[in-house]
């Protein structure tokens, strides 16, 4: 029986993700405005001591400049409350102007106004402030985890403030320029122990390279990605804009996998290894699985990429 996009979500079962992620993120959207300011602020400067993050480009930040300057421009009280407001996702300018924003230019956002916190031009949070018990005991699930994890859930926890952009009216997303794929003489060659089949070097070594355009030709028509935690984007033009808007600059580091053998002529393929973002480089790995469904001709019918719950996931690819 061919595969459905439901059925095709099912391929290697056993994979086991960091299902803490969801459940952390969940916790830290029921507390107040003011605690889950103050719980980024004390996770920022925790992670600032053992983590150096890359400051984003000045051309990648222009479409945040305006907003951050109109902050900085604001009194402590308003600035404050210009800050509750996104954690309340309220009505505002700012808001709204955040709400269009893609992922990477919220977290540059967020990563340039605790530097202008640090420097004393936006208020920041109150000298001696302390936890709500239940924002403590989130922001101790949050030191459990480790530094891919935690990542993840901080990035959960801005890309979700601001105003609702369904409610928008002409809403359309602003993102960073997209990069220019790497020339043919920076482009390195992936090598996967256990999997050959070209079609998934090919996702790997396109995807590193940012050359989207090459990349999106290896799905079907109808082919599926599922990132981490979400529900799979349907089509090749929605998965392109995926890819644009938030892969840029990436460095997939895949290590083994396995190729199972081919059933109605779709072909299951996982890999394991690591990713590195642009923010963290080297310093900090995410442990990652794709779990690859190619159809009758070699296309990607469906790829679900899932953070993994440990590092010794990195060694399951029983199917």
């Amino acid at each position: 029986m061919p595969y459905t996009l439901e059925t095709a979500r099912n391929i290697f079962p056993s994979t086991r993700s960091a299902d803490d992620i969801p459940a952390t993120t969940a916790r830290f959207n029921q507390l107040t405005a003011e605690d889950q300011l103050a719980l980024i602020w004390f996770a920022y400067l925790e992670m600032g001591k053992g983590i150096t993050i890359a400051a984003p480009g000045a051309t990648n930040m222009q479409f945040a400049e305006l907003t951050l300057n109109k902050i900085k421009g604001m009194s402590p009280l308003e600035q404050s409350q210009a800050m509750c407001d996104l954690a309340n996702r309220a009505d505002t300018e700012v808001s709204r102007t955040y709400a269009t924003w893609t992922p990477n230019l919220k977290l540059g956002f967020w990563y340039q106004l605790g530097e202008m916190m640090a420097q004393g031009l936006v208020a920041p949070i109150p000298e001696g402030y302390k936890l709500s018990a239940n924002a403590n005991a989130v922001l101790q699930s949050i030191r459990n985890l480790e530094p891919g994890q935690q990542i993840s859930v901080l990035r959960n926890c801005v890309v979700d403030m601001g105003y609702d952009p369904s409610k928008i009216s002409g809403y359309q997303r602003v993102s960073e320029p997209v990069t220019a794929p790497k020339s043919i003489e920076q482009r390195t060659q992936v090598s996967i122990e256990g999997v050959t089949n070209d079609t998934v070097s090919k996702y790997m070594n396109n995807l590193n390279a940012n050359d989207f355009d090459a990349l999106i030709e290896l799905f079907a028509a109808d082919g599926a990605l599922q990132p981490p935690f979400r529900k799979p984007i349907v089509g090749k033009e929605a998965i392109l804009k995926f890819f644009k808007e938030e892969c840029q600059n990436l460095n997939l580091i895949p290590e083994r996998g396995t190729e199972e053998s081919p059933e109605d002529g779709y072909t299951p393929i996982k890999v394991t290894g690591k990713c590195q973002t642009p923010w963290f480089g080297a310093a900090v790995g995410m442990n990652i699985a794709w779990r690859f469904l190619l159809n009758p001709d070699g296309k990607i019918f469906f790829v679900a990429i899932d953070l993994l719950a440990s590092p010794k996931e990195l060694l399951n690819l029983i199917r």
